[in-house]
């Protein structure tokens, strides 16, 4: 297992990444982050939590009896991967991938796996 900072390089050794945090969604702030993109990733934490939110917000809305396993914002440049944390969803993943660079479905399928051996106490 490994905690929040540990697991920052794993995140970013995904092919295209070039940001990645995890973040309360309590509060909106980063736990841990790296990357080398241009995005502020403490304002991309923030902005996201509010997206996270707001879909929780919905399904509860709709009824939905299920949970989110992960959401993708498609840019024309990049793609913005948001996972819940499947032992904490107050905690979520966000992964900023180049889109030139990335294999989405490769991505997803490397940060389920992270996202099993990531333990935040």
């Amino acid at each position: 297992m490994a905690n929040a900072r540990e697991t920052m390089p794993k995140l970013l050794e995904i092919e295209g990444c070039t940001g990645a945090c995890i973040v309360d969604s309590n509060s909106g702030m980063t736990l841990a982050s790296s990357g080398s993109g241009p995005l502020d990733l403490e304002i991309a934490a923030a902005g996201n939590t509010e997206v996270v939110r707001a879909k929780r917000k919905t399904m509860k809305a709709l009824n939905l009896n299920d949970q989110i396993e992960d959401m993708l914002i498609t840019l024309g440049k990049a793609y913005h991967l948001i996972r819940p944390l499947g032992t904490n969803d107050a905690l979520f993943i966000y992964l900023v991938l180049d889109k030139s660079r990335a294999n989405l479905a490769m991505a997803r399928l490397q940060l389920r796996a992270i996202e099993k051996d990531l333990l935040v106490a």
